[in-house]
């Protein structure tokens, strides 16, 4: 790609930049013979179609942690008896045979008796997606389950959401983790 030179906007603010950088002790420029230097005339000419400046930042506020999302929640010990498949599920909902809004509903009261109950690990079958690549309308629970989760009013009982081992369905099915209830 064939350099260009730099139009009178791009100079002044090129020269500003410069201005604020130093060279590191003991470090030789690298490619030097890339860089453009400007002279005085072009950025007096760069001056008259100068960009206001806005100021320094202004300073960010420092943020609380937000809780962090389903799915990060769990600690080593857990995610490698999951990948073994060695936890079994608590309970289990199977959301086959259901359109979208019917699938919602069972799985929303599915968290609900969940949490009711004080179960910690709920295994949800969704089904395998399909394995031709032609779009059709196969697999549209398994897609919007995470969106259902996420706006779920059961969404901060959620610890964490893993794919399911292969014995209790594999790439058909979820893990839901829940939170302990809290005491007192």
């Amino acid at each position: 790609m064939a350099a260009r030179s730099l139009n009178p906007d791009e100079a002044e603010i090129w020269a500003k930049v410069a201005a604020t950088v130093r060279r590191m002790e003991g470090r030789a420029v690298a490619n030097a013979d890339r860089v453009q230097r400007v002279d005085a005339t072009s950025l007096s000419k760069a001056k008259k179609l100068a960009i206001p400046s806005a100021g320094p930042l202004p300073q960010q506020p420092q943020k609380t942690p937000s809780p962090k999302a389903p799915g990060e929640h769990l600690d080593g010990g857990w995610d490698r008896r999951l990948r073994k498949g060695v936890i079994a599920p608590d309970r289990s909902v199977d959301l086959h045979g259901h359109n979208l809004a019917g699938a919602h509903h069972a799985l929303d009261m599915a968290l609900e008796r969940a949490v009711a109950d004080g179960i910690r690990m709920l295994l949800v079958i969704t089904g395998k997606p399909p394995r031709d690549p032609v779009p059709h309308r196969r697999g549209l629970i398994r897609a919007a389950i995470g969106d259902w989760l996420a706006s779920s009013r059961h969404a901060g009982r959620i610890a964490a959401i893993r794919n399911a081992h292969p014995r209790h369905g594999g790439s058909g099915a979820l893990y839901i983790i829940l939170r302990r209830a809290r005491t007192g």
